[in-house]
């Protein structure tokens, strides 16, 4: 064994972190474990994002390359293509995205935004970027306009001029259409913004431009006049031409479409009021809301289509949005669940003059996206391929698991494929284009998502995919019809009462274990067989937390919170701190024995998937309502679970569906308790407060979101999931109830855990965050509650010098302690059934500051030594006792032996906690190595992760940063300061796992992927799908005669000579200033690596030395020119003077 070597500890440790951590070196320690982690192997990027773009704004298609784009109210640019080739950007104003335009398959984009800028993207790389942006300064935009194969930008603004961009140089041309020029005399007042332009399909040199308030004017490019102009007295919202470029559809504010002749001025040849009821005599149809948006499409053999949104009867209250297809004398109204955002008619041809041939309509609504099958009878929507059900119910909580067994996937795969809806179009998901990535990432990974309505669903995140395997809906166990009466003492949360807390999952065994907010715990055994159960195993634990009451002066003692008080308060700070219990909404006066939740007591037919195993419920205790839930988990190959709140802990024997222990924080401490605490002594019961203190778990999400600015500052205390809390005074007003929005919803279903010694209260302000039960705060108010933070299970010396190991139990505090349970269980087989677990508490391991948040044990060689489990059977099979037998016998944990006769250290406890981690060598007990990871902020979330060359400790901190340590000598080796935190979801959701991965909810409806794993930002690049493919252009339609009247095919040429600089002049440069993007070379630098990043480097350089050549040809061409006219002008000169004597001149 090597030398214990303290100098290469120090060295490790050297200046690593504010506070200089101390180490200690135990007496007998005589080993030094190699650690072959290095801060090299690390490095934080983000790699994809999932789900629904939240609060989208608009969209586009690319008819050519089958990519859709969406953008959102944040100024994120969402791509997809197949199903996994999706890709997410960024503009950096973060300003809303207004329009979106693809260069049809030129692999770019153009996006407006609402700050007046448009930019111009470059999708032929793996991470798009921006080659080009201008910036307006005078004007803001309303509608941009961009012909297909042209290279001019109409750009519309809210004065009702219209601007031309060349698109390849991203310049203003001189030519600008000027409204008064557009108008003339037609109109007395200004026409308003411009609402629409668009070119006639079979003449490109005339535009037809919308203006709000109701005029058309149909420009005719070339004369620079208005060749047309089509009034009608109701506000125009979009403007769409038949093919044939003859006639054209506006519609208006009234709900009324009109059908206008592009040659027929003064009215319009028909009027349709979709949604109108037409009155008997004659008159105008009522009026109905705007129609938003409409689209005209022709198809070969039949009647065209019109395809509106909005349009609907103002007397339809509560009916949801509708789109509305119009096709012949059929009208089909499509009722959407949510706000229609934009619609786009997929066709079969991308020339506007040609047949459209619609195929599907895309439809964005505010948390959904829908593609109708136009071809099909009935309309059915097509299967949605995209993870973008995330947040279907806002998610609560989630937890992410790399490097699964291999057959999970494919068993949750086959029991969620069941699950399907029917009715689905038979065809292929019309957005198809792109490629994958060539990814060689070939480990499972799982992401477990618990949602606000009691649903638990499992993801396949392998290879940057997601798509979901199985959803479970654990509110089935409960009875949902409750009476009106007693609905107010049963729920802890009228919202949400099945929202889901915490899981806890063994991907071996397939067990799984939730929490839900209603103080309930449900365990699953996961089966391939569909099982009817009659009685649902109930089990009822009472947790109470009795220590004496203190009467405070102001005489408010009954309305304060059962908690640890001392005869003096607060003169210890040990535990002084303010109150932060989630109190619960009780109308129950005599309190005794009633959980939250009814069990459901007729047969419940459980289909294939998990099913229900036991119910376990905390029942309220004498007027008071049981406390949530703050920590879980559950170990398969001892049968146990265990859970604790701000009470206490009890284990749960789901095997023989028993309590096995039931104890209060205090007891587990036995004598040895570091905290003075009364003795117990008869509580007085008391009538709890009636309707003044209902304190939701939605309390203060309203608030949460702007009050977490600066984390640091804010939070000031935190536990695995923490709420703020208020330091109260006797002013704090009663806690309200409210009622929220379901974007705010998961902002909150945290639970409030007991903040650390010593925090320091927040100011009187956040009175709106009191989580008193009455209006006068009392001095018990100000005690901390001992909750218990977290549980890990593993087999190792239970007690200082033990030589053996045993199955233990580490239970870790919100007051920074880690206490330890050994576990004495029956042999495995008959007898396990029916003799009893024995867990007898051997007091405290260690204690640190701040909750503690994670534990884990390393062996002799520092490599984790995972929790023992059971593997998975079929728990629905009636075999014979032999062979179930068989398949139940308990793996052993592999524990390296002990070698050396003077008894070797054989493991390393790892404790982390909000502020500081420590590893302890065992038996001794000894720390050996500490480090204080934080002093200004506190650590959301630790995970001991294996890498590929190694272990280590993984942090997320509340000021953004994410930190890695090595094990077990905890020398930092990556601190990145990331993400300020900026809403609680982040803190709630974020979660690191095995071989470099982590997650976290960026926004309610997506999940963010990052990776701090060196070799995987490496691979990256390759493994992501790329959105452009070469693919040729449909050919052009032949338009024979009318090529020849229409001068069909020179039209482009027309509009260089037109908005050139030489035709048209420059552009005032005041309009706008053009920024160079970044996704020139140097952006290429960055984002591309291997063989195809230096083509499309290859290609991007020869494309700027072409512009430059290009230039230079010019100047040259000019240059020559000129000199051509020179020796012209000089030629005649010399003529005419050639016979002149000089005496002539």
């Amino acid at each position: 064994m090597k030398k214990f070597n303290i100098r290469k500890v120090l060295d490790g440790l050297k200046e690593v972190s504010s506070s200089t951590p101390s180490v200690q070196v135990g007496p007998q320690e005589n080993h030094l474990i190699q650690e072959t982690l290095q801060s090299e192997h690390f490095q934080l990027c983000k790699t994809v994002r999932h789900g629904f773009p939240y609060q989208p704004s608009s969209m586009a298609f690319d008819p050519v390359q089958k990519i859709l784009a969406i953008g959102t109210q944040s100024g994120a640019l969402r791509l997809f293509g197949r199903p996994g080739v999706e890709c997410y950007c960024q503009h950096e104003s973060g300003s809303a995205v207004i329009q979106l335009q693809f260069l049809i398959n030129e692999g770019a984009l153009v996006s407006a935004l609402a700050d007046d800028s448009v930019h111009l993207w470059n999708l032929r790389q793996k991470r798009p970027a921006i080659l080009h942006s201008l910036k307006f300064n005078r004007e803001r935009i309303t509608f941009c306009h961009l012909p297909f194969q042209s290279k001019w930008l109409y750009i519309g603004t809210e004065r009702g001029n219209i601007h031309i961009v060349n698109v390849e140089s991203f310049m203003l041309s001189g030519y600008v259409i000027m409204w008064n020029k557009a108008i003339e005399l037609s109109s007395k007042a200004h026409p308003g913004p411009v609402v629409h332009i668009s070119d006639n399909p079979m003449d490109e040199g005339k535009l037809i431009i919308g203006f709000e308030s109701g005029i058309v004017v149909l420009w005719d490019l070339k004369s620079k006049k208005a060749d047309y102009r089509y009034t009608y007295d109701e506000a125009i919202h979009s403007v769409a031409w038949h093919h044939e470029g003859k006639q054209f559809i506006c519609s208006h504010s009234d709900g009324t479409l009109t059908i206008w002749n592009i040659r027929g001025q003064g009215k319009p040849i028909q009027t349709i009021t979709p949604h109108g009821k037409q009155p008997k005599d004659g008159k105008k149809p009522e009026p109905c809301k705007p129609i938003l948006k409409v689209e005209y499409k022709t198809t070969r053999n039949g009647e065209p289509f019109i395809i509106l949104s909005g349009g609907l009867s103002y007397d339809t209250v509560g009916r949801r949005p509708c789109l509305t297809v119009m096709h012949g004398k059929s009208t089909a109204v499509l009722e959407m669940d949510y706000p229609i955002v934009d619609f786009l008619t997929l066709c079969e041809t991308p020339y506007p003059n040609d047949f459209q041939e619609p195929y599907a309509v895309v439809v964005l609504l505010e948390k959904d996206l829908v593609v109708i099958d136009l071809a099909q009878n009935g309309y059915p929507i097509f299967e949605n391929p995209y993870p973008l059900t995330i947040h279907e119910s806002p998610v609560t909580c989630c937890e992410y698991f790399a490097d699964c067994p291999v057959d999970l996937i494919p068993a949750l795969y086959s029991v969620g494929s069941r699950q399907k809806r029917q009715g689905y179009s038979k065809k292929e998901w019309p957005i198809s284009g792109g490629n994958w990535g060539q990814g060689t990432q070939s480990y499972p990974e799982i992401i477990i998502t618990g949602h606000a309505d009691g649903t638990v669903k499992f993801w396949d995140a392998s290879a940057i995919m997601l798509q979901v395997l199985y959803k479970l809906k654990t509110a089935k166990v409960f009875d949902r019809n409750r009476s009106k009466e007693d609905k107010g003492s049963t729920d802890v949360s009228d919202e949400d009462p099945f929202a889901i807390q915490i899981m806890a999952w063994c991907p071996e065994s397939r067990m799984l274990c939730v929490a839900g907010v209603s103080a309930n715990v449900i365990i699953y055994r996961f089966s391939k067989l569909e099982v009817t159960t009659e009685v649902v195993q109930l089990l009822e634990v009472r947790m109470q937390y009795e220590l004496n009451d203190i009467e405070s002066p102001d005489g408010g003692g009954g309305g304060g919170e059962q908690t640890s008080a001392h005869p003096t308060p607060g003169a210890s700070p040990q535990t002084s701190g303010p109150p932060s219990h989630p109190s619960t909404s009780s109308n129950n006066s005599d309190g005794g024995n009633i959980p939250c939740l009814k069990v459901r007591s007729t047969p419940l037919k459980q289909s294939a998937g998990y099913q229900v195993d036991l119910v376990v419920q905390l029942v309220w205790v004498s007027g008071e309502p049981p406390q949530q839930i703050t920590s879980l988990a559950l170990n398969s190959s001892y049968g146990l679970v265990v859970f604790g709140n701000s009470n206490g802990l009890a284990v749960v024997d789901y095997i023989q569906k028993t309590v096995v222990l039931n104890l209060g924080t205090v007891e587990l401490y036995g004598s040895n308790d570091p905290y003075q605490r009364q003795p117990r002594s008869p509580r007085k019961t008391r009538q709890p407060s009636g309707g003044n203190g209902l304190c939701d778990i939605n309390e203060g999400s309203a608030t949460s979101e702007d009050r977490c600015k600066s984390p640091t500052s804010v939070l000031t205390s935190n536990s695995n999931l923490q709420q703020f809390y208020n330091g109260g005074g006797r002013g704090a007003k009663m806690s309200r109830k409210l009622s929220l929005p379901t974007e705010l919803k998961p902002d909150l279903v945290l639970l409030s855990v007991c903040p650390p010694r010593g925090a320091n209260p927040l100011d009187h302000r956040d009175n709106s965050f009191s989580r008193s039960r009455s209006s006068s705060v009392t001095s018990i108010d100000k005690e901390a509650r001992e909750a218990i933070s977290s549980f890990h299970f593993c087999e190792t010396y239970a007690r200082k010098g033990d030589s053996t190991l045993t199955p233990c139990l580490y239970v870790g505090t919100s007051l920074g302690t880690v206490l330890v349970l050994a576990l004495t269980l029956p042999p495995a087989g008959e007898q396990r059934q029916l003799q009893p677990v024995i867990i007898s508490p051997t007091g405290m391991l260690v204690r640190l500051k701040g909750s503690i948040l994670r534990m884990a044990v390393l062996d002799s060689t520092g490599s984790q030594l995972p929790p023992a489990y059971e593997p998975w059977y079929e728990p629905n099979v009636t075999a014979d006792g032999e062979e179930r037998e068989k398949v139940r016998k308990r793996r052993p944990v592999s524990v390296s032996p002990s070698t050396s006769q003077d008894l070797n250290e054989n493991q390393y406890a790892v404790v982390c906690s909000e502020k500081q981690a420590k590893v302890i060598s065992l038996p001794s007990q000894t720390c050996i190595y500490k480090h204080s990871i934080t002093e200004t902020s506190f650590i959301l979330r630790a995970d001991v992760v294996q890498m590929s060359q190694g272990v280590c400790v993984a942090c997320f901190c509340a000021n953004g940063h994410i930190m890695t340590l090595s094990l077990p000598g905890l020398r930092p080796l990556m601190d990145v300061n990331y993400l300020p935190l900026t809403d609680m979801r982040i803190a709630r959701t974020f979660c690191f796992t095995n071989l470099g991965q982590a997650m976290y909810l960026c926004s309610p409806t997506e999940v963010q992927r990052i990776t701090y794993s060196q070799d995987t930002c490496e691979n990256l690049q390759e493994m992501l799908g790329e959105l452009f493919t070469p693919v040729e252009t449909p050919e052009a339609p032949n338009r024979g005669f009318f090529k020849g009247l229409f001068g069909g095919g020179a039209q482009s040429l027309d509009r260089e000579e037109l908005f050139g600089e030489l035709a048209a002049g420059k552009a005032s440069r005041s309009l706008a200033q053009h920024i160079p993007g970044p996704g020139g070379i140097e952006g290429m630098k960055g984002a591309a690596s291997g063989v195809v990043g230096d083509l499309a480097r290859a290609r991007i350089a020869l494309d700027e030395r072409g512009q430059k050549l290009g230039e230079l040809e010019e100047r040259t061409a000019a240059m020559m020119a000129s000199a051509d006219s020179f020796s012209k002008h000089a030629h005649e000169m010399m003529l005419k003077c050639k016979d002149k004597k000089w005496y002539q001149f």
